[in-house]
C-alpha cells in the first residue's frame, strides 16, 4: 500500500520515509505536513484515555526533514485528570528535527450546554463542487504535492494573495492505517502558507518554522479546508493564518511563523 511513511516491523518507533513527503523547496527535503501528522499519530497513541481529545498541537521545525528513516516518538509530561500534556519528537539518526506540544483535553459527559449563537457556524462550498484546478509549484515527478487532492474555491497556486482550497490525502499517513481526523489537520494545515502564497515560488523562499493547530471540534470526513492568508514583511519575517473547516463548518485555526528570503 502506498503511504508517506512505512513502520519498521522491528521497532515500533521507526518509520520509512517515502518520496511522497517531498516539499517543494528541495527534492532531498520532506514537507513539514507528513512529519507534522506523524507527530499526530504518535501523539494519539501515547497512554490514550478514553473520553479525551487532543485540543491544540504546537510543531517547531528544528531544521529541514530528510527524506530518510525518522524515529517519532511521544510521552505525557504533564498528567492530570482534565487536561494533560504531550511531548512528542521525530529525529533522524542525528538528533530531532520536529517536536511538539500537545494538549489533551477531557471531552465533557454530558455535552455543555452551550447558546446557539455563540456555536461557531458557516460552510463553504464542498470539494465535489468545484474542479481539482492549477499545478502545485514543483518540479519534482512525486512529492506531497502528488499525495493529496486539492481544490481551490478561492485563490490558486498561480494567483497571489488569500485563498481558500480543499484538501485530501489521497494515502495514509502510516502504511496500514487510517488517518485521524488530526492526522488530516495538521497535514492540510501546513499547506497554508503555500495555497495563499503572495510571492512568486521561483524567486522566494517562505519556509515556516512551526505549526500550531488549535481544534475546538474533530474534523468530520476526508477533506479539510483552508481559508489561508499570508502577512508577508520586508525584514523577511512572515505569517501564514488559516481558518480551518470540514463539510459541516468550522473546526479550529492554524498559524505559521514563515522565514522570507531570496531563492
Amino acid at each position: 500500500m502506498e503511504a508517506f511513511y512505512r513502520p519498521d516491523p522491528a521497532d515500533p518507533a521507526l518509520f520509512h520515509s517515502t518520496e511522497l513527503t517531498r516539499g517543494p523547496w528541495s527534492p532531498d527535503a520532506q514537507h513539514a505536513g507528513p512529519p507534522s501528522a506523524l507527530l499526530g499519530h504518535v501523539i494519539e497513541r501515547c497512554e490514550p484515555r478514553p473520553g479525551f481529545r487532543v485540543g491544540r498541537v504546537a510543531v517547531e521545525i528544528l531544521g529541514p526533514v530528510p527524506i530518510a528513516p525518522l524515529r517519532a516518538e511521544a510521552r505525557v509530561v504533564r498528567p492530570g485528570r482534565s487536561v494533560e500534556l504531550i511531548e512528542a519528537t521525530v529525529a533522524t539518526d542525528r538528533g530531532p528535527v520536529l517536536k511538539a506540544n500537545a494538549w489533551r483535553l477531557r471531552v465533557a459527559d454530558p455535552e455543555i450546554e452551550v447558546p446557539a449563537d455563540a456555536v461557531a457556524v458557516g460552510a463553504y462550498p464542498g470539494p465535489d463542487t468545484v474542479p481539482h484546478s492549477g499545478e502545485f509549484p514543483s518540479n519534482q515527478p512525486v512529492g506531497f504535492h502528488t499525495g493529496i487532492d486539492y481544490r481551490f474555491v478561492a485563490g490558486s497556486f498561480q494567483q497571489p494573495g488569500p485563498a481558500v482550497c480543499w484538501i485530501k490525502l489521497r494515502y495514509p499517513i502510516v502504511a496500514g492505517t487510517t488517518p485521524s481526523p488530526l492526522e488530516r489537520a495538521l497535514a492540510a494545515a501546513d499547506s497554508g502558507n503555500g495555497v495563499s502564497a503572495v510571492l512568486d515560488w521561483e524567486r522566494y523562499l517562505f519556509i515556516n518554522t512551526d505549526l500550531t493547530v488549535t481544534l475546538h471540534r474533530e474534523p468530520v470526513g476526508e477533506w479539510v479546508c483552508l481559508d489561508a492568508v499570508t502577512y508577508p514583511e520586508r525584514s523577511g519575517i512572515g505569517m501564514a493564518e488559516s481558518r480551518l473547516y470540514d463539510e459541516k463548518g468550522p473546526v479550529g485555526r492554524s498559524t505559521q511563523t514563515l522565514l522570507i528570503g531570496n531563492r
